[in-house]
């Protein structure tokens, strides 16, 4: 594989991820594009003890641009876009709306392809692999940033979900702070290992799930996947490799090689819950990993959580009352009821 690094027109990073090592970009951007500009600020809610970041200059980013706009695909002759080449394999380039930048940490956005109407369960293994190798380098590089305390790699699929690019990609998000759903998790990991003389949650978690064995989607030779006991998501898988470790980086060579082919078959199971008829499933898709400066990062465990927030063929979970107001989550589907649909679809086609 061959990484090319080069910069846009307003100074942004730009990264190529080539699963040939002749590739050449070396395409300039040519777009007249005044130097990028962006000013994030992180404030505390001294109640909840959480982080909240703001970002005013998000308000004229991008919003649903025709597709012969889209700013994902190749460039082509005098159409120009945040991609100078007029070909590529997986892109990642500095938001030009970031949420997070500079000494407060950066975002990045993920391109998995150059085609516009493919999707992620879409992609060849070795297409998939390419994106998982992207998203491991790009962990690496971030935990030297002074500004990141924590690497998140995640897709929003679908209108639904709030995507306002078509084109398939995803975002890097790392966070100047430790989010507020991993404090919770390392609270409970220390809980749990206080309580038991040095037990792991995590373990302890995936060890339950295979003894019940009803909320099992897959069980490969390296990933596990499966509902959670207490998802709060209509429909929602948790994917671990067997072997706990903290974060992308420290996947072996037998993960990595068996990760596509699992992850692409909850994808397209996914894209077959609500029947033949209906639009592809909007979903959330993200690795949570442990955060750089956390001791004791081995009792962390890497995992990736894939929800969707259709509840059924033409309805959605919405975050009304309970769930926005209090963080009181009410779900509408079982999660072995869901466990069932996942894997009665994994033989249809």
């Amino acid at each position: 594989m061959k990484r090319t690094t080069t910069r846009l027109a307003d100074g942004r990073e730009l990264i190529y991820y080539d699963s040939h090592d002749d590739a050449v970009r070396d395409a300039l951007d040519r777009r007249p594009l005044p130097p990028a500009t962006s000013a994030s600020e992180v404030r505390v809610n001294p109640l909840l003890g959480e982080s909240v970041g703001y970002a005013a200059h998000r308000q004229t980013r991008t919003y649903h641009p025709p597709a012969d706009q889209c700013p994902l695909c190749p460039s082509q002759g005098e159409r120009l876009s945040e991609i100078p080449a007029d070909s590529y394999e997986v892109a990642v380039f500095e938001n030009r709306f970031p949420s997070f930048s500079g000494e407060l940490g950066r975002c990045e956005v993920v391109c998995f392809t150059p085609d516009h109407e493919a999707s992620f369960a879409g992609l060849t293994e070795d297409q998939a692999a390419l994106v998982l190798h992207a998203w491991t380098d790009r962990t690496a590089e971030l935990a030297l940033h002074p500004g990141v305390r924590q690497v998140y790699c995640f897709e929003n699929r679908g209108a639904e979900i709030g995507v306002t690019l078509a084109h398939p990609h995803g975002q890097i998000y790392g966070y100047p702070y430790v989010t507020p759903v991993t404090e919770r998790m390392l609270r409970s990991l220390a809980e749990h290992r206080r309580r038991t003389g040095g037990g792991n949650l995590f373990d302890a978690t995936l060890a339950d799930e295979r003894a019940d064995g009803r909320r099992v989607v897959i069980d490969a030779d390296h990933w596990f996947a499966f509902v959670p006991h207490a998802a709060r998501w209509p429909y929602e898988v948790h994917l671990y490799p067997r072997r706990r470790v903290p974060d992308l980086v420290a996947l072996d060579d037998a993960e990595r090689a068996e990760f596509p082919r699992v992850y692409l078959d909850l994808l397209r199971r996914f894209d077959r819950l609500f029947g033949p008829e209906a639009p592809p499933t909007p979903y959330i898709s993200g690795w949570h990993q442990a955060p750089f400066a956390m001791e004791d990062r081995e009792e962390f465990a890497l995992h990736l959580e894939l929800f969707t927030i259709r509840r059924s063929p033409g309805k959605l979970k919405y975050l009304a009352g309970s769930e926005s107001g209090m963080g009181a989550f009410v779900s509408d589907v079982l999660p072995e009821a869901a466990a069932d649909r996942l894997r009665e679809v994994a033989s249809e086609r």
